[in-house]
């Protein structure tokens, strides 16, 4: 699935890195939790969440995750936009609650990937 079409399917609106919407996602996980993200989440392409600071640019960092998809209308600060800019990653906004976002890729077709336990 292309970048592009997370956009058209969660209704997005793109904060950052619009020159990569050609870009493939394979997998996702969603999670508010960060420490759950590094503990259990291998090979994932995008990260759904609520959380809105730096440590989620940090942690998709840490895990090779280049989208990032801010879930409940939740708006970045111009700090996280920079970080975000710094590493080429792909920010987007929905309205959508996570579980919806998450249902909603899910039925387009888009893996979960597979957890490390």
């Amino acid at each position: 699935m292309k970048v592009k079409q997370v956009i058209q399917i969660l209704d997005s609106k793109i904060i950052t890195g619009e020159e990569f919407i050609e870009n493939d996602v394979f997998s996702a996980c969603g999670s508010d939790l960060m420490s759950d993200v590094l503990a259990f989440v291998k090979d994932q392409g995008m990260l759904l969440t609520g959380l809105v600071n730096p440590q989620v640019i940090r942690t998709a960092e840490m895990m090779d995750i280049h989208t990032i998809v801010f879930v409940r209308g939740k708006q970045p600060d111009d700090s996280v936009k920079e970080m975000a800019k710094e590493r080429d990653m792909v920010i987007l906004t929905t309205d959508y609650p996570l579980y919806v976002a998450c249902g909603k890729l899910y039925e387009a077709g888009l893996s979960g990937g597979r957890p490390t336990l």
